[in-house]
Protein backbone atom coordinates (compact mmCIF):
# COMPACT_ATOMS: atom_id res chain seq x y z
CA UNK A 1 0.00 0.00 0.00
CA UNK A 2 1.35 3.53 -0.96
CA UNK A 3 1.67 6.64 1.42
CA UNK A 4 -1.54 8.13 0.36
CA UNK A 5 -3.19 5.15 1.32
CA UNK A 6 -1.76 4.91 4.48
CA UNK A 7 -2.57 8.47 5.23
CA UNK A 8 -5.93 8.13 4.26
CA UNK A 9 -6.20 5.03 5.94
CA UNK A 10 -5.59 7.22 9.63
CA UNK A 11 -6.93 9.98 8.64
CA UNK A 12 -10.28 9.31 7.87
CA UNK A 13 -10.55 6.07 9.70
CA UNK A 14 -8.37 5.03 12.33
CA UNK A 15 -7.61 8.02 14.23
CA UNK A 16 -11.51 9.09 13.53
CA UNK A 17 -12.72 5.81 15.20
CA UNK A 18 -11.17 6.32 18.41
CA UNK A 19 -11.36 9.92 19.20
CA UNK A 20 -15.00 9.66 18.26
CA UNK A 21 -16.79 5.55 19.11
CA UNK A 22 -13.45 5.65 21.23
CA UNK A 23 -13.81 8.46 23.72
CA UNK A 24 -15.99 8.58 26.57
CA UNK A 25 -17.74 12.01 26.83
CA UNK A 26 -19.03 11.57 30.03
CA UNK A 27 -15.77 9.98 31.83
CA UNK A 28 -13.66 12.43 29.34
CA UNK A 29 -11.52 9.46 29.09
CA UNK A 30 -10.68 7.06 26.22
CA UNK A 31 -12.33 3.25 26.17
CA UNK A 32 -10.05 -0.11 25.87
CA UNK A 33 -11.64 -1.58 23.57
CA UNK A 34 -14.46 -1.62 21.13
CA UNK A 35 -15.65 -4.81 19.01
CA UNK A 36 -15.21 -5.12 15.46
CA UNK A 37 -18.39 -3.18 15.08
CA UNK A 38 -17.14 -0.99 16.47
CA UNK A 39 -19.31 -0.54 20.03
CA UNK A 40 -17.74 0.12 22.84
CA UNK A 41 -16.89 -2.23 25.13
CA UNK A 42 -17.18 -1.28 29.13
CA UNK A 43 -14.67 -3.07 31.02
CA UNK A 44 -14.45 -2.30 35.21
CA UNK A 45 -11.25 -0.74 35.23
CA UNK A 46 -9.51 1.53 32.49
CA UNK A 47 -5.72 1.42 32.91
CA UNK A 48 -3.38 3.95 33.10
CA UNK A 49 -1.04 2.95 30.53
CA UNK A 50 -4.19 3.07 27.74
CA UNK A 51 -5.14 6.63 28.83
CA UNK A 52 -1.36 7.57 27.93
CA UNK A 53 -0.94 6.08 25.26
CA UNK A 54 -4.09 7.44 23.30
CA UNK A 55 -3.20 11.10 24.60
CA UNK A 56 0.43 11.20 23.27
CA UNK A 57 -0.65 9.59 19.88
CA UNK A 58 -3.79 12.17 19.09
CA UNK A 59 -1.10 14.94 20.94
CA UNK A 60 1.39 13.35 18.19
CA UNK A 61 -1.36 13.22 15.20
CA UNK A 62 -2.20 17.15 15.39
CA UNK A 63 1.71 17.90 15.16
CA UNK A 64 2.05 15.91 12.17
CA UNK A 65 -1.26 17.39 10.40
CA UNK A 66 -3.20 14.52 10.62
CA UNK A 67 -6.39 15.46 12.47
CA UNK A 68 -6.87 18.53 15.52
CA UNK A 69 -7.25 16.48 18.19
CA UNK A 70 -4.78 17.60 20.41
CA UNK A 71 -7.63 19.94 22.52
CA UNK A 72 -9.61 16.40 23.54
CA UNK A 73 -6.24 14.51 24.40
CA UNK A 74 -5.08 17.41 26.89
CA UNK A 75 -8.35 17.47 28.18
CA UNK A 76 -8.33 13.67 28.76
CA UNK A 77 -4.83 13.93 30.18
CA UNK A 78 -6.18 16.73 32.63
CA UNK A 79 -9.14 14.15 33.86
CA UNK A 80 -6.53 11.55 33.92
CA UNK A 81 -4.02 13.71 36.31
CA UNK A 82 -7.11 14.49 38.38
CA UNK A 83 -7.88 10.77 38.67
CA UNK A 84 -4.51 9.03 38.61
CA UNK A 85 -1.62 10.61 40.08
CA UNK A 86 -1.56 10.76 43.99
CA UNK A 87 -5.42 9.77 44.16
CA UNK A 88 -5.15 7.29 47.07
CA UNK A 89 -2.77 10.22 48.63
CA UNK A 90 0.17 8.14 47.85
CA UNK A 91 3.35 9.59 45.52
CA UNK A 92 3.02 7.67 41.85
CA UNK A 93 0.24 6.82 39.53
CA UNK A 94 -2.42 4.10 40.26
CA UNK A 95 -2.62 1.73 37.97
CA UNK A 96 -6.30 1.57 37.11
CA UNK A 97 -9.88 3.60 37.84
CA UNK A 98 -12.91 2.04 38.44
CA UNK A 99 -16.14 2.82 36.85
CA UNK A 100 -16.94 4.90 40.13
CA UNK A 101 -13.82 7.29 38.95
CA UNK A 102 -12.26 5.99 42.31
CA UNK A 103 -8.58 3.71 41.96
CA UNK A 104 -9.33 0.41 41.32
CA UNK A 105 -5.52 -1.34 40.88
CA UNK A 106 -3.77 0.98 43.29
CA UNK A 107 -0.53 -0.80 42.76
CA UNK A 108 2.51 1.41 40.97
CA UNK A 109 3.63 -0.12 37.93
CA UNK A 110 6.76 1.22 35.88
CA UNK A 111 5.28 0.28 32.46
CA UNK A 112 2.80 2.33 33.02
CA UNK A 113 4.54 5.64 34.35
CA UNK A 114 6.66 5.16 31.42
CA UNK A 115 3.87 6.32 29.67
CA UNK A 116 2.51 8.99 31.36
CA UNK A 117 5.89 10.62 31.09
CA UNK A 118 5.73 9.51 27.02
CA UNK A 119 2.22 11.44 27.04
CA UNK A 120 3.83 14.44 29.24
CA UNK A 121 6.33 14.85 26.59
CA UNK A 122 4.17 15.37 23.63
CA UNK A 123 1.44 17.11 25.54
CA UNK A 124 4.09 19.33 26.47
CA UNK A 125 5.38 19.42 22.36
CA UNK A 126 1.42 20.11 21.12
CA UNK A 127 0.49 22.70 23.60
CA UNK A 128 3.86 24.40 24.85
CA UNK A 129 2.61 24.90 27.83
CA UNK A 130 5.66 24.49 30.95
CA UNK A 131 2.73 22.99 33.11
CA UNK A 132 3.17 19.65 31.51
CA UNK A 133 7.62 19.75 31.83
CA UNK A 134 7.13 20.40 35.69
CA UNK A 135 4.15 17.50 36.40
CA UNK A 136 6.82 15.21 34.58
CA UNK A 137 9.68 16.42 36.22
CA UNK A 138 7.80 15.33 39.45
CA UNK A 139 6.71 12.15 38.11
CA UNK A 140 10.25 11.15 37.21
CA UNK A 141 11.52 11.84 40.31
CA UNK A 142 8.95 9.53 41.94
CA UNK A 143 9.79 7.00 39.76
CA UNK A 144 13.33 7.10 40.87
CA UNK A 145 11.92 7.43 44.57
CA UNK A 146 9.81 4.46 44.12
CA UNK A 147 10.82 1.85 41.55
CA UNK A 148 14.72 2.05 41.38
CA UNK A 149 16.78 -0.45 42.97
CA UNK A 150 20.15 -0.15 44.65
CA UNK A 151 21.39 -3.58 41.92
CA UNK A 152 20.46 -1.56 38.53
CA UNK A 153 17.15 -0.59 36.94
CA UNK A 154 14.27 -0.68 38.61
CA UNK A 155 11.46 -2.84 39.74
CA UNK A 156 8.30 -3.76 37.93
CA UNK A 157 6.04 -3.03 40.27
CA UNK A 158 5.26 -1.81 43.85
CA UNK A 159 4.61 -4.04 45.80
CA UNK A 160 6.50 -6.81 44.01
CA UNK A 161 4.41 -9.29 42.39
CA UNK A 162 7.87 -11.63 42.14
CA UNK A 163 11.52 -11.30 41.76
CA UNK A 164 12.13 -10.83 37.97
CA UNK A 165 13.33 -8.20 35.88
CA UNK A 166 11.98 -7.65 32.92
CA UNK A 167 13.36 -5.44 30.14
CA UNK A 168 9.87 -4.09 28.66
CA UNK A 169 9.52 -1.23 31.03
CA UNK A 170 12.62 -0.26 31.13
CA UNK A 171 12.46 0.22 27.25
CA UNK A 172 9.77 2.16 27.41
CA UNK A 173 11.05 4.32 30.33
CA UNK A 174 13.65 4.76 27.33
CA UNK A 175 11.51 6.17 25.38
CA UNK A 176 9.86 8.37 27.37
CA UNK A 177 12.99 9.79 28.69
CA UNK A 178 14.35 10.81 25.14
CA UNK A 179 11.14 12.40 24.17
CA UNK A 180 11.43 14.53 27.22
CA UNK A 181 15.26 15.30 26.65
CA UNK A 182 14.07 16.39 22.92
CA UNK A 183 11.09 18.87 23.93
CA UNK A 184 12.94 20.32 26.94
CA UNK A 185 16.42 19.67 27.08
CA UNK A 186 17.20 18.52 29.90
CA UNK A 187 20.19 17.08 30.76
CA UNK A 188 18.67 14.94 33.65
CA UNK A 189 16.34 12.67 30.94
CA UNK A 190 19.54 12.32 28.90
CA UNK A 191 21.28 11.15 31.91
CA UNK A 192 18.55 8.44 33.10
CA UNK A 193 18.08 7.23 28.98
CA UNK A 194 22.06 7.15 29.47
CA UNK A 195 21.65 4.69 32.10
CA UNK A 196 19.36 2.66 30.61
CA UNK A 197 20.72 2.07 27.35
CA UNK A 198 24.15 0.94 29.33
CA UNK A 199 21.50 -1.47 31.05
CA UNK A 200 20.31 -3.02 28.26
CA UNK A 201 24.03 -3.47 26.38
CA UNK A 202 25.33 -4.80 29.70
CA UNK A 203 22.51 -7.06 30.92
CA UNK A 204 19.57 -7.13 28.29
CA UNK A 205 21.60 -8.55 24.91
CA UNK A 206 23.50 -11.60 25.03
CA UNK A 207 27.31 -10.93 24.42
CA UNK A 208 28.35 -10.76 21.00
CA UNK A 209 24.61 -11.71 19.67
CA UNK A 210 21.40 -9.70 18.44
CA UNK A 211 19.35 -11.36 21.00
CA UNK A 212 18.29 -9.17 23.95
CA UNK A 213 15.85 -11.03 26.47
CA UNK A 214 12.46 -10.31 28.26
CA UNK A 215 12.79 -11.74 31.66
CA UNK A 216 16.06 -12.03 34.33
CA UNK A 217 16.26 -12.42 38.01
CA UNK A 218 17.11 -10.66 41.00
CA UNK A 219 20.76 -10.11 39.78
CA UNK A 220 19.95 -9.81 35.80
CA UNK A 221 21.02 -13.24 35.05
CA UNK A 222 18.55 -14.92 32.24
CA UNK A 223 15.68 -16.59 34.00
CA UNK A 224 16.06 -19.52 32.54
CA UNK A 225 18.38 -22.39 31.18
CA UNK A 226 19.88 -21.79 27.71
CA UNK A 227 18.41 -21.95 24.89
CA UNK A 228 14.87 -21.44 26.77
CA UNK A 229 14.81 -17.80 27.76
CA UNK A 230 11.53 -15.81 25.76
CA UNK A 231 13.43 -13.80 23.38
CA UNK A 232 10.51 -11.39 21.08
CA UNK A 233 11.41 -10.10 17.68
CA UNK A 234 9.03 -6.62 18.05
CA UNK A 235 11.23 -5.68 21.04
CA UNK A 236 14.33 -6.49 19.01
CA UNK A 237 13.13 -3.74 16.20
CA UNK A 238 11.26 -1.45 19.23
CA UNK A 239 15.02 -1.28 20.75
CA UNK A 240 16.88 -1.10 17.42
CA UNK A 241 14.66 1.99 17.01
CA UNK A 242 15.70 3.69 20.68
CA UNK A 243 19.49 2.96 19.70
CA UNK A 244 18.89 5.42 16.41
CA UNK A 245 17.12 7.53 18.60
CA UNK A 246 19.41 7.30 21.17
CA UNK A 247 23.08 8.08 18.61
CA UNK A 248 20.24 10.75 17.06
CA UNK A 249 19.84 12.63 20.29
CA UNK A 250 23.20 12.26 21.52
CA UNK A 251 25.81 12.14 18.75
CA UNK A 252 28.58 12.69 20.74
CA UNK A 253 28.30 10.45 23.58
CA UNK A 254 31.23 8.03 24.16
CA UNK A 255 28.18 4.67 23.91
CA UNK A 256 27.30 5.40 20.60
CA UNK A 257 29.69 2.95 18.16
CA UNK A 258 28.50 0.37 20.59
CA UNK A 259 24.75 1.31 20.55
CA UNK A 260 24.70 1.54 16.45
CA UNK A 261 26.31 -1.49 16.18
CA UNK A 262 23.97 -3.19 19.07
CA UNK A 263 21.40 -1.28 16.99
CA UNK A 264 22.41 -3.15 13.99
CA UNK A 265 21.81 -6.74 15.24
CA UNK A 266 19.16 -6.29 17.09
CA UNK A 267 17.26 -5.54 13.79
CA UNK A 268 19.02 -7.35 11.75
CA UNK A 269 18.01 -10.75 14.19
CA UNK A 270 14.48 -9.79 13.72
CA UNK A 271 14.36 -9.93 11.02
CA UNK A 272 16.67 -13.53 10.22
CA UNK A 273 14.68 -15.23 13.06
CA UNK A 274 11.47 -13.30 13.41
CA UNK A 275 9.87 -13.13 10.38
CA UNK A 276 8.31 -16.50 8.81
CA UNK A 277 9.33 -16.59 4.98
CA UNK A 278 6.37 -18.20 4.20
CA UNK A 279 3.80 -15.21 5.44
CA UNK A 280 6.07 -12.57 5.85
CA UNK A 281 5.35 -11.87 8.98
CA UNK A 282 6.80 -11.08 12.38
CA UNK A 283 6.12 -13.77 14.79
CA UNK A 284 5.52 -13.38 18.26
CA UNK A 285 8.33 -14.96 20.35
CA UNK A 286 11.53 -17.23 19.57
CA UNK A 287 13.73 -18.44 21.68
CA UNK A 288 17.84 -17.18 22.14
CA UNK A 289 18.42 -19.58 19.66
CA UNK A 290 16.27 -18.91 17.44
CA UNK A 291 13.74 -21.19 17.50
CA UNK A 292 10.06 -20.38 17.13
CA UNK A 293 8.69 -20.04 20.47
CA UNK A 294 4.96 -18.97 19.15
CA UNK A 295 3.55 -19.15 15.90
CA UNK A 296 1.04 -16.47 16.39
CA UNK A 297 1.76 -12.69 15.21
CA UNK A 298 0.39 -9.51 16.71
CA UNK A 299 -0.12 -6.37 15.13
CA UNK A 300 2.37 -4.21 16.47
CA UNK A 301 5.64 -5.91 15.37
CA UNK A 302 4.39 -5.76 11.89
CA UNK A 303 4.27 -1.73 12.75
CA UNK A 304 7.54 -2.08 14.49
CA UNK A 305 8.92 -3.51 11.07
CA UNK A 306 7.88 -1.12 9.01
CA UNK A 307 9.55 1.66 10.80
CA UNK A 308 12.74 -0.51 10.53
CA UNK A 309 12.29 -0.66 7.13
CA UNK A 310 11.61 2.49 6.20
CA UNK A 311 14.54 4.17 7.61
CA UNK A 312 16.66 1.49 5.59
CA UNK A 313 14.79 2.21 2.45
CA UNK A 314 15.85 6.42 3.11
CA UNK A 315 19.11 5.34 3.15
CA UNK A 316 18.55 3.24 -0.33
CA UNK A 317 17.92 -0.23 0.67
CA UNK A 318 16.14 -1.76 -1.97
CA UNK A 319 15.65 -4.95 -0.37
CA UNK A 320 13.94 -3.46 2.48
CA UNK A 321 12.66 -0.94 0.17
CA UNK A 322 10.72 -4.20 -1.14
CA UNK A 323 9.97 -5.76 1.83
CA UNK A 324 8.42 -2.82 3.53
CA UNK A 325 6.11 -2.77 0.44
CA UNK A 326 5.35 -6.35 0.76
CA UNK A 327 4.97 -5.80 4.82
CA UNK A 328 2.29 -2.54 3.93
CA UNK A 329 0.46 -4.96 2.15
CA UNK A 330 0.24 -7.51 4.31
CA UNK A 331 -1.01 -4.91 7.04
CA UNK A 332 -4.32 -3.89 5.29
CA UNK A 333 -4.92 -7.50 4.27
CA UNK A 334 -4.36 -9.24 7.23
CA UNK A 335 -4.67 -7.15 10.42
CA UNK A 336 -6.17 -3.99 8.93
CA UNK A 337 -9.29 -5.38 6.32
CA UNK A 338 -11.25 -2.82 5.07
CA UNK A 339 -14.50 -4.12 6.47
CA UNK A 340 -13.09 -3.13 10.08
CA UNK A 341 -13.63 0.71 8.74
CA UNK A 342 -10.20 1.94 10.53
CA UNK A 343 -9.94 -1.29 13.17
CA UNK A 344 -7.48 -4.09 13.09
CA UNK A 345 -7.52 -7.36 14.46
CA UNK A 346 -4.46 -7.49 16.96
CA UNK A 347 -3.51 -11.19 16.77
CA UNK A 348 -3.34 -14.05 14.52
CA UNK A 349 -2.85 -17.75 14.89
CA UNK A 350 -0.42 -19.24 12.29
CA UNK A 351 -3.59 -20.02 9.87
CA UNK A 352 -4.39 -16.30 10.11
CA UNK A 353 -7.41 -16.46 12.23
CA UNK A 354 -8.19 -14.20 14.87
CA UNK A 355 -7.22 -14.90 18.20
CA UNK A 356 -8.88 -11.84 19.72
CA UNK A 357 -12.92 -10.75 19.55
CA UNK A 358 -11.97 -7.05 20.36
CA UNK A 359 -10.23 -3.99 18.90
CA UNK A 360 -7.95 -2.88 21.91
CA UNK A 361 -7.05 0.80 21.66
CA UNK A 362 -3.05 0.12 23.07
CA UNK A 363 -2.21 -1.00 19.46
CA UNK A 364 -2.54 2.23 17.75
CA UNK A 365 0.07 3.62 19.44
CA UNK A 366 2.06 1.28 17.75
CA UNK A 367 0.22 1.53 14.46
CA UNK A 368 0.43 5.55 14.04
CA UNK A 369 3.87 5.23 15.15
CA UNK A 370 5.21 2.77 11.97
CA UNK A 371 2.84 4.48 10.15
CA UNK A 372 3.50 8.10 10.32
CA UNK A 373 7.63 7.08 9.85
CA UNK A 374 6.51 5.58 6.78
CA UNK A 375 4.77 8.75 5.64
CA UNK A 376 6.49 11.36 6.21
CA UNK A 377 9.95 9.86 6.37
CA UNK A 378 10.87 10.39 9.54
Amino acid sequence: MSQDAWRLWLSRGALPLWSGIGFDTARRLFHERLTFDRRPIHLPELRLMVQARQISTYCRAQLDGFCPTAGQALDCLHEVERRYWRSDDAPGWIFSLGPDGRPADRRRDLYAHAFILFAYGWAYRASRDDAYLAVARETALEIDRIFLTGGGGYLDTVPPADTIHRQNPHMHLLEAYLVLFEVSGELFYLEHARDLVLLALEHFILPGTGMLLETFNSAWAPLQAAGHNRVEPGHLLEWSWLFSEFARLAPRAAEVPAVLAARDRLADTAITCGVDPDRQVVCDAITEDGARLEESTRIWPQTELMRILARRARDGDARAATALTRLSGNFFEQYAPARLRGGWIDRLDVHGVSLTDHMPASSLYHIYGGAVDFILGR
